[in-house]
């Protein structure tokens, strides 16, 4: 496989651009490999800028549920932007988007629209601190809710701990406001809320964890941050970012049946523009400036381009619900397939799957959580990766991140993939 174009994309990027990329997994830096450079995208193919093809399972991160250059969502977008790119004033559109999210979502009555994931969780924990006047916030290890200086807290040993930050450039005194537990353990939430419960403002986790690797939650987890949120006069934040419309018509929520206080949410509701949101009940967001006091803004929140997107894949997606069978059929296939192929070859792999959502990993033990992920062997991850790669597949490139399919992969995309994992097996 040639690559000199994107080595060479590579080394000028790095002259201008921190480690040459926008954000740090693109760097291929776990996979000990340089990262390739895109030059287009079309249904499940991506491909390079030295010409060669790929079956794409990352999907921008997961936008590209429809697959890339989807066309109802390319042309709302074209057609929006004839009429203007941004007007820093309220547009239809905007209103559209949330009634849709509203629609579908059980609790979300009202919706804030943002520019990213980071904004949407960022902003939805100073709601619910300024809704409860409380400043603890619980999270759970190996999710990631954004960069903001709340969520970047490292996970230490224990059922619960206070942390050191895990980035320099945030006070350690905001350590002392974020409590992280293991996640998918339920006695160790019950023991934070015994000890901290009545200065605890949220709750918030992923409904499927995403982050540290595909992750889905315990039977009565969920029901558990439910129970305890309401007993002490807390709120249940669910990081929909990535989750959202992928996994039922409603997300998460439709699929588990979780009623939380604030939901946000990102990446399908973009249709591939930058876009999130974080929505609730109504007496929590009518907290949010202008009609309450917690305060938040963005000059290109809700610009026309990015809701003209956002509304034309929800509205595929509600016209076509039967996508969501599709997927859940195609994750089955590769799931099953990769478990076979693994065990006919004699590699220790794990397969995590939620519908459309697979993570591989290279451990012989369960994962349930961030602790049994980092047992995974990252080392023959990164073969894994490479050896795929050259096979046309192209992957995540770290151990810790979700494979995503979407409605344009087909069945040859699939039986190549798996063929593709079948021959790497017997190499690794």
């Amino acid at each position: 496989m040639e690559t000199k174009k994107s080595s060479s994309a590579f080394a000028e990027a790095q002259k201008y651009i921190p480690g040459g990329v926008n954000s740090p997994v693109r760097a291929f830096g776990s996979v000990g490999k340089k990262p390739l450079f895109i030059s287009r995208a079309n249904g499940s193919k991506i491909y390079d800028i030295d010409g060669n093809e790929f079956i794409d399972y990352v999907g921008s991160w997961g936008p590209m549920i429809l697959g890339h250059n989807a066309r109802c969502v390319r042309d709302a977008l074209i057609k929006t932007a004839e009429n203007g790119l941004s007007f820093g004033a309220p547009c239809e559109a905007e209103t559209e988007l949330a009634k849709r999210i509203c629609s579908a979502v059980k609790g979300v009555e009202k919706v804030r629209m943002v520019n990213s994931g980071t904004e949407a969780t960022m902003s939805a924990v100073r709601l619910a601190r300024g809704f409860t006047e409380r400043d603890l916030i619980i999270k759970f290890e190996g999710c990631y809710h954004g960069h903001s200086d709340s969520m970047l807290i490292k996970a230490g040993s224990g059922a619960a701990t206070f942390n050191a930050v895990s980035s320099a450039g945030v006070p350690k005194d905001f350590a002392r406001h974020t409590l992280v537990l293991p996640f998918n353990d339920i006695t160790a939430l019950e023991n934070a809320f015994k000890k901290y419960g009545n200065k605890t403002a949220a709750v918030i986790a992923e409904p499927v964890a995403g982050n540290m690797g595909v992750i889905p939650p315990a039977e009565g987890f969920h029901d558990a941050i439910r129970r305890l949120t309401k007993e002490y006069g807390a709120l249940f934040i669910s990081d929909e970012v990535m989750t959202g419309f992928r996994l039922s018509p409603s997300g998460a929520d439709g699929l588990y049946g979780i009623d939380a206080d604030i939901v946000t949410f990102g990446k399908i509701i973009g249709g591939g523009m930058p876009v999130g949101a974080f929505g609730g009940k109504k007496e929590i967001m009518d907290f949010v400036s202008p009609s309450g006091p917690v305060y938040q803004a963005g000059t290109l929140s809700g610009n026309p381009p990015s809701m003209a997107a956002g509304n034309a894949q929800l509205k595929y997606l509600s016209e076509h619900t039967e996508i969501y069978d599709e997927l859940e059929r195609k994750g089955a296939y590769l799931e099953e397939s990769f478990s076979r192929l693994a065990e006919r070859s004699g590699v220790d792999v794990r397969v995590n799957r939620v519908g459309s959502m697979i993570s591989v990993f290279f451990t012989r033990d369960d994962v349930t959580d961030f602790a049994s992920a980092k047992k995974s062997d990252v080392k023959r991850f990164a073969k894994y990766f490479n050896e795929m790669l050259a096979r046309g597949v192209y992957l995540a490139p770290s151990q810790f991140e979700s494979l995503f399919i979407s409605a344009a992969h087909t069945e040859k995309d699939l039986e190549k993939t798996a063929d593709a994992f079948g021959e790497v097996m017997k190499i690794l």
